[in-house]
């Protein structure tokens, strides 16, 4: 039995949660639900929209299954989800994207992930406001260290990458790669542009690439990325990248194969996991019994192989496949019309995934 901390989230998530915790419990492994407040649901009452008990839950289980989070304006918290990541030293966030049949999209055979660097980069949230004194401080300093002159009317936001922190997630991915079978690791950055912050990333790509003699390693700009992700996506296996462009393509990704409500998610560093869907809360439809959950079950997916259980999380991929594909039994955006009336509910396509488990 595994030891799992289940936090239902807000909006949708407790929905979203529930469906997909009847589904894991369905591929007839066991758990043992720790279950957990976050979110805005819980602020009132903890004074925070991450308690300190869901934290230390986590910590003391090593594992979590996360619903949705709205993050509370004007609360100080950037954002929840970012807040884990900090908090749990979940360094690598791991986005698959693949094509099921049924799915509406325009594209076939889609098959790739998304390996994004969570700690460092642009969104490590060293910043300065514009025309306060820190920024004021910091551009002078910087002003009299070069030429090209930053005007004093600036806001300063840095960008640290470090040669550990670039090696951790590389690794990372080529051992997803290795794991996996995947044929080819991508590095994605913009070196020719910032060539050292990007530059060190590549650099240190190269070097650990050889470690992996057998898996192809591809270097791709990220712009080059985009319009080829357009063209010819099924060409890209596994993709790289520091924490910035790992955010934009993994939404880009996701639209590829039908979007965020079929794009599961992983955070994931040396003493704990967290899973989640990729997408919002959706507090409007809370309690309507109509968001796909769907990205949430395929996280559970992702949690099953992490704990090693892979058989299980081969046959609930396959179950959710079937049921996409036969089209009867899901929710409205999985039907070829958003407005066709023989759309189910959130829990009736658990149910329909939980029959094809059965069979």
């Amino acid at each position: 039995m595994f030891n799992v901390t289940l936090i239902p989230g807000d909006g949708t998530g407790p929905e979203l949660t529930e469906a997909t915790r009847r589904v894991l419990e369905a591929t007839g492994i066991a758990f043992n639900w720790d279950v957990q407040e976050a979110g805005v649901d819980v602020m009132e009452s903890a004074g925070t929209p991450l308690p300190e008990a869901t934290l230390a839950s986590v910590r003391r289980n090593g594992i979590a299954l996360k619903g949705p989070i709205t993050t509370p304006i004007g609360t100080g918290f950037r954002s929840v989800n970012v807040a884990l990541r900090h908090e749990l030293g979940l360094y690598a966030c791991l986005r698959p994207c693949k094509s099921y049949p049924g799915m509406r999209s325009r594209y076939d055979n889609v098959d790739l992930v998304v390996v994004r660097e969570n700690t460092e980069d642009l969104y490590a949230g060293i910043e300065y406001e514009a025309g306060s004194p820190e920024a004021a401080e910091v551009i002078t300093m910087l002003n009299g260290m070069q030429a090209k002159q930053i005007a004093p009317s600036s806001g300063i936001s840095i960008k640290p990458m470090s040669p550990e922190g670039c090696e951790r997630i590389i690794r990372y991915a080529f051992d997803y790669a290795r794991k996996h079978s995947r044929k080819r690791v991508s590095c994605i950055t913009k070196v020719n542009i910032m060539k050292f912050t990007d530059g060190l990333f590549l650099s240190v790509f190269r070097e650990v690439a050889k470690d992996y003699p057998e898996i192809e390693a591809w270097e791709t700009l990220v712009d080059a990325l985009c319009m080829g992700l357009v063209q010819r996506p099924e060409e890209f296996d596994v993709l790289v990248l520091p924490n910035l462009y790992g955010d934009i393509i993994s939404d880009l990704t996701a639209g590829l194969v039908g979007g965020l409500g079929v794009a599961p998610g992983g955070n994931i560093g040396l003493d704990a996991a967290v899973f989640e869907a990729t997408h919002g809360s959706a507090p409007k439809y809370k309690g309507l019994n109509r968001v796909n959950p769907t990205a949430m079950i395929l996280s559970g997916k992702l949690m099953l192989d992490h704990l090693g259980e892979t058989d299980a999380g081969t046959r609930l991929e396959n179950a959710v496949a079937a049921v996409i594909a036969e089209g009867d039994r899901v929710t409205y955006d999985l039907k070829p019309s958003r407005d066709d009336p023989s759309a189910v509910g959130t829990a009736e396509y658990a149910d329909a995934i939980i029959e094809k488990l059965a069979d």
